[in-house]
């Protein structure tokens, strides 16, 4: 007997999934926009751990991050989707909840033990967070593509959401302690809904028709009879790396781009053209510029991005690598910009000398980043078999971590390229 398809009434499953996108990179976003609460607040009076904050932030969010994603591919922690999920969001709501403490006190005479501690907190936080991520990509994949490009709208909303909280929570509280622990309060209910909606999935018809469905192709197929528990089939991990090559090359570009700009270069771009005393705009703008220019216009910009690959999926999988292989000129761009890393004196000449034109700059970066991210992950589902989708979905977001931290790691390199010596005399 055929199963009637269901309809996803009132959106329910997409904006589930959505949710469970902004808990994908809550931990990441809500620890680097906090910069100012432990490089000018926590870590104020020890400044060789203060100006080494946002590396060493990176390094440990991302290296587990990549590592696990990888590893929870290979390895099916717990056994099943439901128990990973689970685990990985109660140890991360305790990690925030450690964090939350640690706002509280007052941790001006052990400056050392904070920073390290915090390191140690960040490093276990996107580790269990990358099991998390994974596993719900997984979940996706055996639903239609747009439910995956729902996971990854959710974790552009969440970059907007979170500039804006911290934008918030600067200007209406009246000390950067009681700021950090509303900000971080926060985080930990965004974790806290989505242990909660995941549970609702199981309950929607339209979740159990796919589930139902793909579990109905393994059984009714001869095929795929030896995938079944009583003889389990080894996943042909080769096969589908060669089959989602180009969506995956897709993917790793996009983020390995992104992140070698965002945040270490974009945050350390200055004002050239807007003056203090210009009037209350300028003035304004000027306060504001790396929130208003990097944080939220990124962030915004790349959730518009994914809307647009949600309702125009051009370029098609045959020509997406064109446009994701186009958007290395963005990286040369930026450190022609007015990039001043700390500590660095400049010898590139600034080639990009109106903020006007580095803002637009920025927008055009913002918005391809999250077109292209958004494609790849709903294109590489599409290039396997449906009994391999979910672990496509998986190497995919597994492919995202690793040109995260490759990106993140070549950023290291932007501030050493713009002080060569070789450029002094241009």
């Amino acid at each position: 007997m055929d199963l009637a398809p269901p309809k996803d009434r009132w959106r329910l499953i997409y904006i589930t999934l959505l949710v469970h996108g902004l808990g994908t990179l809550t931990a990441w976003n809500m620890f680097i926009t906090a910069r100012d609460y432990f490089v000018s607040y926590k870590l104020k009076d020890a400044p060789q751990y203060a100006n080494n904050f946002m590396p060493y932030l990176g390094w440990a969010a991302q290296v587990p991050n990549l590592a696990f994603s990888w590893f929870n591919i290979f390895v099916k922690i717990g056994g099943n989707l439901t128990t990973r999920i689970v685990w990985s969001l109660c140890m991360e709501v305790l990690i925030f909840v450690v964090t939350v403490v640690l706002a509280m006190v007052d941790s001006s005479q052990w400056p050392e033990i904070f920073f390290w501690l915090t390191m140690v907190l960040v490093f276990f936080l996107n580790g269990f967070n990358a099991i998390f991520q994974n596993t719900v990509y997984g979940v996706a994949a055996r639903l239609p593509p747009q439910y995956t490009g729902a996971v990854v709208l959710g974790s552009n909303i969440c970059g907007t959401l979170v500039a804006f909280l911290e934008w918030g929570s600067a200007s209406f509280t009246g000390s950067q302690r009681t700021s950090a622990i509303y900000y971080f309060i926060v985080g930990m209910f965004v974790l806290l809904i989505c242990f909660d909606t995941y549970f609702a999935l199981p309950l929607n018809r339209f979740y159990r028709y796919h589930e139902t469905l793909q579990e109905r192709t393994l059984r009714v197929n001869p095929a795929l009879a030896a995938n079944q528990p009583a003889a389990p089939k080894r996943t042909p991990y080769a096969l589908i790396l060669k089959q989602a090559a180009v969506q995956l090359y897709n993917i790793f570009i996009v983020f390995f781009v992104t992140l070698t700009i965002f945040p270490t270069v974009h945050s350390d771009i200055h004002p050239m053209t807007f003056k203090a005393d210009g009037g209350a705009f300028d003035s304004f703008l000027h306060a504001n510029f790396v929130r208003l220019t990097c944080f939220i216009t990124f962030n915004m910009m790349a959730m518009i991005g994914n809307i647009t690959a949600s309702a125009v999926q051009f370029p098609s999988p045959k020509w997406l690598w064109l446009f994701t292989t186009i958007r290395i000129l963005f990286i040369p761009l930026f450190l022609l910009s007015n990039y001043l890393p700390a500590g660095r004196e400049r010898t590139l000449p600034v080639l990009v000398t109106n903020d006007w034109a580095y803002w637009a700059l920025a927008v055009v970066m913002g918005w391809s980043s999250g077109h292209g991210s958004s494609l790849g992950m709903m294109y590489v589902s599409g290039t396997v078999a449906p009994e391999h989708a979910a672990t496509a979905g998986m190497i995919g977001g597994a492919t995202l971590v690793t040109g995260i931290v490759t990106g993140i790691t070549f950023s290291r390199f932007g501030a050493e390229i713009v002080s060569m010596d070789l450029w002094r005399g241009m």
